[in-house]
């Protein structure tokens, strides 16, 4: 039997310049941003502007990936104008779409012939919501408590029904597939807002469910004891061990969050997905890789991984912890001062950190995205080599992928997560 191939797009986030180039040098097919404060991650990451804005846009085009730009906040009565300015800047400057959620800005996109996506933030959940929206979009992001048979029903109705948006193609459907899940219904929550007076809807969650709480009884003052203190902190979605079964139900992007997280993660996030969608249309998707891929996602900023709501399990997979569970963390140690191309040696002046032979090692920057090693040998100033090497000192390391001047240069450490 010929095996399905599945054409579905691989979407990543982008909170910095580091980030974006992490995502396009590891595969991402697109990626969405944000600029201004009228984006669910204006808190979080990094604050694009409108000359960003343009930027972002010339370097997916010359690296042949989509780019999305976030407008996905409630919008008030005062940000009418700047809703509008920002969309107008997308159009003008060629992005390929927005991520909308307000029907104003879905209604202003429509009018100035600017292509939208419906954020998840809308809760899409059903055909005929669907149906409704397919008006004035080509892709949906679905609301996230759906399971694999609810989204796969929808995917058939589409087909069935001959489900069109504006460019008279069958509506495509989105959904996310790693990262954080939030404890609201699709995202919309007002704890943030109700305890601190910073909307999560307006982009500025303070992360109120992340942290510890204790239930106490007014009446007789005593506490209730909890087998784990964070009830309202679930563990991130990790779908790459049944990421076939979610591709066959008809998911044509597959959305990683985490424009709020680092450029090492965004790399080894990308990385994995892009490799495993290429193992399933390959044929050689197997239990050995998932188990490999789960290990590397390990070590990048998590909660813990679960299924999420996707395979229909009761959700009782509370995080232990509000942090990270990443395996591993990195620490700053120096910059990049000079790369010889044809040696292939980097130049670090050493700041912060010192440095052994052997070490793991990432290098960021806006136009290199990550660069991750290992320290292979140390060779000082004076010419002489060293197995190791002190902060306040200039040191050349071989690294095998181009790196340039002022780039960051970080020292990565298993971790106990247990501390």
């Amino acid at each position: 039997m010929k095996k399905e191939k599945y054409q579905v797009e691989l979407l990543a986030p982008a909170g910095s310049y580091e980030s974006l180039m992490a995502a396009i040098k590891n595969g991402a097919d697109a990626v969405y941003f944000g600029i201004g404060h009228i984006n669910m991650r204006s808190a979080s990451a990094a604050n694009f502007d409108f000359d960003d804005l343009k930027e972002i846009v010339k370097v997916c085009r010359e690296n042949k990936v989509k780019s999305y730009l976030t407008v996905n906040t409630v919008l008030y009565d005062h940000d009418i104008i700047l809703m509008k300015k920002t969309i107008d800047a997308a159009k003008k400057n060629g992005a390929s779409a927005v991520i909308v959620s307000d029907m104003a800005a879905i209604q202003y996109a429509k009018d100035v012939g600017m292509p939208l996506h419906i954020s998840t933030q809308l809760s899409v959940s059903n055909t005929e919501s669907l149906k409704f929206f397919s008006q004035f979009t080509d892709q949906i992001v679905l609301a996230r408590e759906l399971t694999l048979p609810m989204i796969k029903k929808i995917s058939k109705n589409i087909k069935e029904q001959k489900i069109k948006g504006p460019n008279n193609e069958l509506v495509k459907i989105e959904a996310f597939a790693h990262g954080a899940l939030c404890i609201a219904i699709s995202g919309r929550c007002y704890m943030s807002l109700y305890n601190e007076n910073s909307s999560a809807n307006r982009g500025a969650c303070r992360q109120m469910c992340r942290r510890k709480y204790k239930v106490t009884d007014l009446g007789t003052n005593k506490e209730m004891v909890l087998d784990n203190e964070f009830v309202m902190s679930p563990k991130d979605i990790c779908t790459i061990g049944f990421l076939k079964d979610f591709l066959a139900a008809g998911i044509s992007s597959l959305k990683l969050e985490g424009r709020g997280r680092s450029p090492e993660y965004v790399a080894k996030v990308v990385k994995s997905y892009r490799e495993a969608i290429d193992s399933i249309n390959q044929g050689n998707y197997t239990l050995e890789k998932v188990r490999s891929w789960e290990k590397e996602l390990s070590t990048v900023y998590n909660r813990g991984m679960s299924d999420g709501y996707y395979l229909g399990k009761p959700i009782h997979e509370w995080s232990a912890s509000g942090n990270s569970q990443a395996t591993e963390e990195k620490f700053f140690a120096g910059v990049i001062t000079h790369y010889f191309d044809k040696a292939k040696i980097a130049e670090i002046d050493l700041q912060a950190h010192d440095v052994n032979v052997g070490d793991k090692f990432s290098v960021t920057g806006k136009s290199g995205g990550v660069v991750f090693g290992k320290i292979k040998s140390i060779r000082l100033a004076d010419e002489s080599e060293s197995k190791s090497a002190k902060a306040k000192q200039l040191i050349t390391i071989p690294v095998n992928k181009l790196v340039k001047k002022n780039d960051k240069f970080y020292i990565i450490k298993d971790r106990n997560i247990f501390d």
